[in-house]
């Protein structure tokens, strides 16, 4: 059956397909054969984003924005951030963002076979790594064990894979490793010794119980997207679209913006904050 191309949409293919033309083009045939009744090059683009462990339209923003996104637009009341968090490195990054590739730790003790993590961590997942329930406390220091179960060997590897960064809801080693390695770590806390006589990996990709400080649970599950920096680390939930998420927060930086400058020109700050957002209604 003959078949006629969106040709935008077949330069695109072009672009990103290396090789032979008549292998590439054929190729990419098939692969706009699943997008050409969409008619949409914009689909077709937003499709493949998909299959990527992050989005770079998070480059620019920061887990404060994401937050009064998440907050404004989604209602959720903590804005998605997870507390008690502290970035040990990778300041130079800026903001460090991908899909959750998760990892559950239970005492070492534990019938289930230990399970090897570290080597497929997928490029520019979000490592997160947390401890069993039974594990954790709703106060300092967050988590029972005082053993670190991240050091600077799996920092070695990760960014060799190159994730986007790791976060662990207990605590780490090797902090100047991971500062000379330049890869983005977070944690609730440091130790010294390592893991293997009290807790062990026993699952890899599955939803992870966070105890907080208020006394809530937070469940984060794969392909949740995480949002970090100095600030702390924000989840997105997967539910949630990103397009849309992003879209009204740019909307909300640009009025804040707008804010800033009234108020260093004198403007009261709450008359300016009322003017300026008053727009931000017609995109919730």
């Amino acid at each position: 059956m003959l078949r006629t191309y969106n040709a935008p949409l077949v330069r695109i293919c072009s672009r990103t397909l290396s090789g032979p033309a008549k292998t590439g083009f054929n190729i990419c045939r098939a692969v706009v054969d699943g997008y050409i009744q969409q008619g949409s090059v914009r689909t077709f683009i937003q499709s493949s984003r998909l299959n990527r462990m992050n989005d770079p339209q998070f480059d620019d923003l920061t887990p404060c924005d994401v937050s009064d996104g998440l907050l404004n637009k989604y209602k959720i009341d903590n804005g998605g951030y997870l507390p008690n968090l502290t970035q040990w490195s990778g300041h130079s990054k800026g903001t460090i963002h991908g899909k959750a590739y998760t990892v559950l730790f239970a005492p070492a003790n534990d019938t289930r076979p230990s399970v090897n993590y570290i080597d497929s961590v997928p490029q520019d997942a979000f490592l997160v790594m947390a401890l069993t329930r039974d594990l954790q406390l709703p106060y300092a220091p967050y988590v029972k064990p005082t053993q670190a179960i991240y050091g600077g060997l799996m920092s070695t590897r990760a960014q060799y894979l190159k994730a986007a960064g790791t976060l662990v809801f207990g605590r780490i080693r090797d902090v100047q490793e991971h500062q000379n390695l330049d890869h983005p770590v977070f944690s609730y806390g440091v130790g010294s010794c390592a893991a293997k006589a009290a807790v062990k990996p026993i699952g890899v990709n599955v939803p992870l119980e966070i105890l907080t400080s208020n006394g809530e649970v937070e469940i984060i599950k794969p392909g949740d997207y995480m949002v970090g920096d100095v600030n702390g680390v924000v989840k997105i939930p997967s539910e949630v679209k990103l397009d849309s998420l992003v879209g009204y927060t740019k909307k909300s930086m640009k009025a804040d913006e707008l804010v800033t400058r009234d108020i260093e020109s004198g403007r009261p700050a709450m008359e300016a904050q009322r003017d300026r957002r008053a727009s931000l209604r017609n995109y919730l």
